[in-house]
């Protein structure tokens, strides 16, 4: 199932940061710790690229993230010109005060009276971006809430008389390349639920989870989790918590939902849905087998 969601006010919002770009010093740009490149849109690299702006990578929700995941990504995004990684969590006031000093470190020129460090947050919905400027500011002057597009206005404020940020809703693209991007946007609530279908992206999620950390199932769940799939696991929670529906079916569509709310919260433990191994992986087997030169024919003799 490819997933698709692209609310109409993006594109307007879009459009706006491209403007207010041209006046701006560094990017901030905030990802999903859990799955960074997924998390990641392409028109953002576009845009700050076309301006020359370097860019604060800030891998948010770090205290969900597997911890040797998230040292991967930083290793992998340190390494880009122009570009900081920090692993932080948005929620905690402390993490955020680092973000400005961070910034400054990339536009040094900047920061003063005369020069105020001009910084804009951007990114995906529901990565974090208003909780960082809310912590950024330590007073609520951003919406925020568990669900994608909340915010859906610009706003720029004068953190002192030397820096101001400047807060943009939440931008998608309009077609997200990968099926599996697609999935793990969507299990990690980036996706409006209007867009996918819960036991299909539990069904993805369970079949990872089986993969890369079947004791955090089998340990929260309480069943063993060998020689199961996807399916199997949506399956075993709607038993294990007596899911059932009128005539005792099993509720699938509840386990499924209580398997995606175990894994946003934290519940199950700490998860990183890509690594940057995995991510490259992913590419290779995307890429189209390349075409086999046809057999020459020998000529006949004369």
């Amino acid at each position: 199932m490819a997933i698709q969601w692209f609310p109409g006010h993006m594109t307007s919002a879009r459009k706006k940061a491209a403007e207010t770009m041209e006046f701006i010093d560094v990017v901030i740009e905030v990802l999903d710790a859990r799955l960074p490149e997924a998390s990641h849109n392409p028109m953002i690299e576009e845009l700050r690229l076309f301006r020359q702006r370097p860019c604060l990578k800030i891998l948010n929700k770090a205290d969900l993230a597997d911890p040797a995941a998230t040292q991967a990504w930083l290793n992998f995004y340190n390494k880009q010109p122009g570009v900081k990684a920090v692993a932080l969590s948005c929620k905690k006031p402390g993490d955020a005060a680092k973000v400005t000093g961070l910034c400054q470190s990339l536009a040094p020129h900047r920061g003063t009276n005369l020069k105020p460090l001009r910084m804009m947050i951007m990114g995906i919905p529901n990565v974090g971006k208003s909780t960082l400027m809310n912590a950024l500011l330590n007073k609520r002057v951003a919406k925020v809430g568990d669900e994608p597009a909340v915010t859906k206005n610009q706003q720029r404020i004068d953190l002192s008389d030397k820096a101001c940020i400047t807060d943009t809703p939440g931008m998608m693209w309009p077609k997200i390349k990968y099926d599996s991007d697609g999935f793990m946007l969507a299990a990690s609530h980036a996706i409006g639920r209007n867009a996918v279908i819960d036991e299909e992206v539990a069904t993805f999620l369970g079949d990872l989870l089986l993969k890369r950390y079947p004791a955090l199932l089998a340990g929260r769940y309480k069943f063993a989790v060998e020689g199961m799939d996807g399916v199997d696991v949506i399956e075993s929670v709607a038993k294990k918590r007596g899911y059932r529906m009128k005539g005792g079916d099993l509720d699938l569509e509840k386990a499924a939902i209580t398997l995606l709310t175990d894994y946003r919260s934290g519940t199950l433990g700490r998860i990183s849905l890509e690594t940057p191994e995995t991510r490259s992986e992913m590419l290779a087997a995307a890429q189209p087998a390349p075409a086999e030169a046809p057999e020459e024919t020998p000529e006949a003799d004369e």
